[in-house]
């Protein structure tokens, strides 16, 4: 139920006043092994600072001075300051900012509904995977890609731009059980590097043009599936002149690979007919959709109608979310420049859930001082005093899914898993607290009071799958549905049609990005987190500042020294950690700690540009800094 690739199924206990939790050895993906984050879940459900009364803030934002009120003055607060500023304001005045810190179908979605059903503003969600979604739009017309139990039947998988073995470690485990050759390309040398067959380490930015200079020597040498092209591709002519302009010398010169190197890759991805995992973090950058649409390419030519390993999507959740109760279009608000909208007066009241902004959005000085300047109320509904909710004026205590009956599929495998509350501790649900809101607001639209089970048992009817089958063995697989290439000509277009329609250029281009400072700051997830969950249960979780030894060198820093790293946005300080792994020109520090216990975190570096031609993506990763010794 986080926002975890895998969608682990396990089986929960409560036995002698604790949680026990292990997975289910009868699920085919995840296969009765839990992560190390899945491992400690009882950790993080018996937490002591979890949330047990609601708050209301007594001083400035972010000095945790609260004072405790009952359920029942909180949900009177939220709802009468939620009203007048629709009266004073406007219904668009008011925002619903939510992600997937759970990822259950109704906690997920059902509070969407009370806010359609107000015609407030809406997010569009750009934080994540944006910028892949668009690009594989434009050669597919879908982003959904191989069913991941596809494996058993190919050779080779190529991880590329993700770390599996930490993000994906049961389908990375998937691949070993299969026996399949794992190759990895990435700009760092990450755990999945080191377990893989092969390993192509190019620098930041260049993966659109390792994908192009592949793709030039499949076709130059005929080592692509001619018969598929013809049938199944548009513009392949046009694509097939365009890369023959490509110099493979100014490709290998760019990446930092051998033209060598790049040949072998070619030779052996068509020979093996190679499965693409195409990661999130590299297309968090102003390159990220340009490499997603080049990298989509590949697949393609060696004969794959989807050969890439990206979204599983299954089952339509569209009526939980209850647009249907709109009475106007949304306005839709870029998640990415909540900052902006903020200091334009142009969100007076913020509902925060299932997120936590204030520790993962970019350029964290700016959204704060904006909070701090203007005038806009603030509710979060949390397990957990977070950042986001010390910037609060009023904060709800959530419970936890062990808590409450939900649904949730994956978006790596097929499969829809149902949750069970196995008992109850502290807080209430999403969908509860929407009830709550709803109701005292005078409200009676019978859909914003319709129970869980209710709305399961829907959802399921609406798409196919039977409550029965789902109570009797915890999961159930989705059939699958034929997918289309939904382009405009309905083929795969290596020559983008809808990309030209939002005035890009047909084929994929790359673009050489650089800042005002000479480091580029990677900030991937760590290991034993998801963005800024489980930082305060699971113990401090590595905030040094990894370094080459070479740009340490000329630094003058050691292993261990305290440094300060900035740029423009901001400074903080840290221990550097000289490792060979991070190659030079770049360094990396693990994202989105929470602020209140280490005082800072990467996204006070971190930019809030965004990838406009790709729907306002974010470009976490086009981040520049220098680093100096304190």
């Amino acid at each position: 139920m986080r926002d975890c690739y895998d969608t682990c199924s396990m089986v929960s206990e409560f036995k002698d006043g604790r949680l026990i939790v292990r997975g289910n050895p009868q699920h085919p993906i995840t296969a009765g092994f839990l992560c190390p984050k899945g491992a400690l879940l009882p950790r993080w459900f018996h937490a002591r600072d979890r949330l047990k009364n609601p708050l209301i803030r007594t001083g400035e934002r972010g000095s945790g001075d609260f004072g405790e009120i009952s359920w029942e003055e909180a949900i009177n607060l939220v709802a009468d300051k939620l009203r007048g500023t629709i009266e004073e304001y406007g219904s668009e005045s008011v925002l619903v900012y939510q992600y997937a810190g759970d990822r259950g179908a109704v906690n997920y979605a059902f509070p969407l509904r009370l806010f359609h059903y107000l015609n407030t503003a809406m997010l569009d969600y750009g934080i994540c995977d944006r910028a892949g979604q668009e690009a594989l739009k434009d050669v597919y017309g879908t982003a959904v890609g191989m069913d991941p139990e596809e494996l058993r039947n190919q050779r080779l998988i190529v991880y590329w731009g993700i770390n599996a073995f930490w993000t994906n470690l049961h389908g990375f485990m998937l691949a070993k059980r299969n026996n399949l050759e794992i190759w990895t390309v990435d700009v760092v040398r990450t755990e999945t590097a080191k377990r893989s067959d092969r390993f192509f380490q190019i620098r930041p930015d260049t993966d659109v043009l390792l994908a192009l200079g592949v793709a030039k020597v499949l076709i130059e040498e005929k080592l692509y599936d001619e018969e598929f092209v013809l049938e199944n591709v548009y513009g392949f002519e046009e694509f097939k002149n365009y890369v023959t302009t490509l110099s493979l010398d100014y490709v290998g010169r760019e990446t930092g690979l051998s033209v060598e190197y790049i040949v072998e890759f070619a030779r052996e991805y068509a020979e093996k007919k190679g499965v693409i995992h195409i990661g999130y973090g590299f297309q968090r950058s102003l390159a990220g959709g340009e490499a997603v649409r080049a990298i989509a390419i590949l697949p393609a030519l060696v004969g794959h109608r989807f050969g890439f390993i990206y979204d599983m999507r299954t089952i339509d959740k569209s009526y939980v979310e209850g647009a249907f109760l709109r009475t106007k279009p949304a306005k839709r608000i870029p998640q990415m420049k909540l900052a902006e909208y903020i200091e334009r007066g142009e969100i007076r009241f913020l509902y925060v859930y299932n997120s936590n902004p204030l520790a993962s959005l970019p350029n964290q000085r700016r959204l704060r001082k904006a909070l701090e300047e203007n005038d806009v109320f603030v509710v979060t509904h949390d397990i957990f005093l977070t950042d986001t909710a010390l910037y609060s004026d009023v904060v709800l205590p959530a419970n936890t899914f062990f808590e409450r009956l939900d649904i949730a599929d994956s978006y790596y495998h097929r499969y829809v898993a149902l949750n069970e509350p196995v008992t109850k501790l502290y807080g209430k649900g999403n969908s509860e607290v929407t009830r709550l809101l709803a109701r005292t607001l005078g409200i009676e639209n019978p859909h914003l009071y319709e129970s869980d089970e209710e709305v399961i048992r829907k959802i399921l009817e609406l798409n196919g799958l039977s409550w029965e089958e789902l109570k009797r063995n915890g999961f159930v697989r989705v059939p699958e549905k034929p997918v289309k290439w939904e382009t405009p000509s309905g083929r795969i277009e290596f020559y983008s049609r809808r990309a030209v329609e939002r005035g890009l250029r047909p084929f994929p281009e790359y673009r050489r990005f650089e800042g005002r400072y000479p480091l580029r700051l990677l900030t991937p997830t760590h290991r034993m987190t998801i963005t800024s969950q489980y930082h305060n249960t699971h113990g401090m979780i590595d905030p040094n500042l990894y370094i080459n030894p070479a740009d340490a060198e000329g630094r003058g820093i050691e292993d261990g020294d305290e440094v300060e790293v900035f740029n423009e946005r901001g400074r903080i300080k840290t221990r550097a950690k000289l490792n060979e792994d991070v190659p030079p020109g770049v360094v990396l520090l693990y994202k989105a700690f929470w602020v209140s216990l280490l005082g800072w975190n990467a996204n006070f570096l971190t930019t809030d540009k965004t990838a406009q031609d790709y729907g306002n993506a974010s470009a976490y990763h086009s981040t520049w800094v220098d680093v100096k010794k304190v």
